[in-house]
């Protein structure tokens, strides 16, 4: 990418001063080779924050140094870079003098390949004739992130696949989600792809409509599009033994249809079909009720009494974009939710630093690595439980009591006049619990005098509205159900069935789905569920990290069974067995086991079926090669 563009002299230096400090320390190691911007008086200081100041904690003197060295770098054009790919020794280095913190070792691999300094792609070791691989077609079901990444990674291996969407449009739960609010609870610029990341962003936490956007640019740029079959729904898939291929059949609007593939791929997810919650006289209501799900353009909310079923994320969206413009929005709440505060939340990023993410050579991947680690693994010390620690009701360490203490102070300052709501908005479990939300003005929307918080539980609508269990009426025009979806699901739903006539919805039953690596199952051969049980990101993260995680795990066992000429392969049922242990081990220690409180990462009988308890960095070790002596491999 060449930086030489119309803007003048002046422009540059303009982009250059909204620039990040500590990002352009790092461009300047590249382009220059000199490792003494590594060095004091350089480095700049250790920021927690989501949105780092981008001054760094430098005093303002060496900042300009800074900013004046990289504007002379690149005041006459784009120079060759001294070092393209630091190598493992110098990328810890750089990481951690850009944080000001004592990164481990074990991130230089992950991050040098996350950035695109080292390719993530598996690689034939032979390339096979092409109507070899007309053989192993694969069926992806569902077009959003993971259907994205899977289909980018096969095309680079020329592995024919088709994905079919249900929907008109891709784009998963951003197509289907289109509530006043929906956006992203995770900076986007860590929330994206790492083969996609120079987004024109417009703001740091995107809203939908821009986050479908970007995925439909990204599907279009990669040639994803032109595999997808819209308006078609896979209604069941079964496992031949003899042809060893999947047998599926599809819903399309001229009737069904049978397709044959050698790999099924459910790239459905955890968060996709809504979970419907019934009422005792819900006929009776005169109004319109529907899942937050279903949010429609012919939703017409001004004016009206609005009533808001569930406080989770989507509520803490819907309820402060509406407030203003309704007659009167009744939010009731089952349980108090922990919301963490991010300046900058609503903020759009300036002119000139957009301009530096799409110009400056490696400004965005740096910037990038910032946002990756600032809502990556650092959380995850703090939600492990400390035997010793003599509070456990209230927060599982040291540090997690600290968090408390910060949480409970925000509320207590978002809420300081309204007694009646810090006693209904203080939740009683340790945060992080559950899902930890994001303060999108929800406490100071609560004080609002047309928004109520009922914490009275529901007992039945009427026809006028809500009766709640202290007889009390309260009337609404429109009822929101925002209570979430149906995880304990995921590729259940989907009606296939492996070998021997083993179905998934059985092997699966009790709300208790198990996969080796959240991805693989037992006599379901050349199967993978893509953000399956016990892959989801819960301490931080994106599942756009997973996703591309799982694909090259993916991509890996089709390279090696091609090449090896296996037919198909299943994970061995000890090998499955030994995991879910280890996995069930480690949540035991962890947050989401905690008594205190209920959350959808577990089931019914408090296992955690959807959360993954593992760092980043080693679940990306661990889906980084496939070793198929773990599989039970049937050969061509």
């Amino acid at each position: 990418m060449n930086i030489e563009t119309p803007r003048k002299k002046l422009d540059l230096s303009s982009a250059i001063a909204e620039g990040d400090i500590r990002v352009l320390l790092m461009v300047l190691v590249h382009m220059t080779g000199d490792l003494r911007w590594l060095e004091p008086p350089y480095t700049p200081k250790r920021d927690v924050r989501l949105i780092p100041d981008p001054q760094a904690g430098v005093p303002e003197a060496i900042q300009d140094e800074i900013r004046a060295a990289v504007l002379k770098l690149f005041a006459n054009g784009e120079p060759r870079p001294a070092i393209a790919d630091p190598g493992d020794e110098l990328m810890l280095r750089m990481m951690r003098a850009c944080l000001g913190e004592n990164v481990a070792p074990e991130y230089a691999p992950l991050m040098r390949e996350e950035m695109g300094f080292v390719p993530r792609d598996v690689r034939w070791k032979t390339t096979p004739a092409g109507e070899r691989l007309q053989k192993d077609h694969v069926l992806i079901v569902g077009a959003g992130v993971c259907a994205i990444a899977l289909g980018v990674a096969l095309g680079r291996l020329d592995i024919p696949y088709t994905i079919v969407e249900k929907n008109a449009e891709l784009g998963g739960t951003w197509y289907i989600n289109r509530y006043p609010g929906c956006g992203v609870d995770t900076p986007n610029h860590s929330y994206s792809f790492s083969f996609g990341a120079r987004n024109q962003w417009t703001r740091y936490f995107a809203q939908r409509e821009e986050l479908l956007d970007y995925l439909k640019k990204v599907a279009l740029e990669y040639d994803v599009r032109s595999h997808i079959r819209f308006n078609t729904k896979l209604t069941s898939s079964r496992w031949d033994e003899t042809k060893r291929r999947w047998i599926s059949t599809l819903e399309t609007g001229n009737g069904t249809e049978a397709f044959e593939a050698a790999i099924l791929v459910s790239a459905i997810g955890q968060l996709n079909d809504p979970s419907p919650v019934h009422f005792k006289g819900e006929d009776d209501f005169a109004g319109t009720v529907f899942h937050s799900a279903l949010w429609s353009d012919d939703v017409k909310v001004n004016g009206k009494h609005v009533a808001v079923i569930g406080t989770g994320a989507t509520a803490m969206q819907l309820v402060p974009s509406i407030a203003d413009r309704v007659g009167s929005v009744t939010v009731y709440q089952r349980s108090a939710q922990w919301a963490r505060p991010v300046a900058g939340y609503s903020d759009p990023i300036t002119e000139g630093a957009r301009w530096l993410l799409a110009h400056l050579p490696f400004y965005v991947q740096w910037y990038r690595f910032n946002m990756f680690w600032r809502y990556g693994d650092g959380l995850l010390p703090f939600l492990r439980k400390d035997p010793d620690w003599p509070h456990p009701e209230r927060a599982v360490n040291k540090g997690n009591d600290r968090h408390r203490e910060e949480l409970t102070d925000f509320i207590l300052s978002e809420l300081k006049d309204r007694p009646d709501l810090i006693e209904k908005c203080l939740p009683t479990y340790p945060p992080y619990g559950k899902r930890i939300l994001l303060d999108n003005g929800w406490f100071r929307t609560l004080t609002k005098p047309n928004v109520e918080l009922v914490t009275d539980p529901i007992d039945h609508f009427t026809r006028e509205g809500i009766v709640t269990s202290d007889g009390e009426l309260r009337p609404a025009d429109i009822i929101i159900v925002s209570t979430g979806f149906k995880v304990t699901e995921m590729a259940a739903r989907l009606n296939i069935t492996g070998r021997d006539g083993k179905r998934l919805a059985d092997v699966w039953a009790g709300d208790n789905p198990t996969a080796y690596l959240g991805l693989t199952v037992p006599d379901f051969p050349n199967f993978f569920c893509m953000l399956g049980p016990n892959s989801g990101p819960a301490h931080g993260g994106s599942v756009i990290f997973q996703s591309e995680c799982q694909s090259r795990y993916i991509t890996a066992c089709l390279v090696d069974m091609v090449e090896r000429g296996i037919a198909a392969i299943d994970i061995r049922q000890e090998v499955h067995d030994r995991y879910i242990r280890e996995v069930d081990r480690e949540h035991e220690q962890m947050i989401w086991t905690h008594p205190g409180m209920t959350t959808y990462y577990r089931n019914s009988r408090g296992r955690v079926f959807s959360a993954m308890p593992w760092r980043f960095v080693d679940y990306w070790k661990m889906t980084h090669e496939a070793d198929l002596s773990l599989y039970r491999q049937t050969p061509a």
